[in-house]
């Protein structure tokens, strides 16, 4: 069974920055398009950016983009998500997801982790 367990999120001040982690157990991370997804009190869940199994394509959210850094490293099966410049609006409970080549949604989610960002 493939796990997904975020870490690294907490309360930081706005202009502040997070890199959050996402460990990948059950199964080599290197078969699975990566994504990290949000959401914030009162709204739906959102993605912020995603990246593919090789590592060599990369998606944001135009509202994190030129902020928020996606990378991986298969040898480690684990995803990360460097978030600088944050702002208040980033609050959120953060999600990693994957999913294989095959499947059209992601199919694993981790259990999430709290970012809040105060003023």
């Amino acid at each position: 069974q493939v796990q997904l367990v975020e870490s690294g999120g907490g309360l930081v001040q706005a202009g502040g920055s997070l890199r959050l982690s996402c460990k990948v157990s059950g199964r080599s991370m290197s078969v699975y398009n990566m994504g990290w997804f949000r959401r914030a009190p009162g709204k739906e869940r959102e993605s912020v950016a995603a990246m593919n199994s090789s590592g060599g394509s990369t998606y944001y959210a135009d509202s994190v983009k030129d902020r928020f850094t996606i990378s991986r490293d298969n040898a480690k099966n684990t995803l990360y998500l460097q978030m600088n410049s944050l702002k208040p609006e980033d609050t959120a409970v953060y999600y990693c997801a994957a999913k294989s080549l095959f499947q059209k949604d992601y199919v694993y989610w981790g259990q999430g982790t709290q970012v809040t960002i105060s003023s």
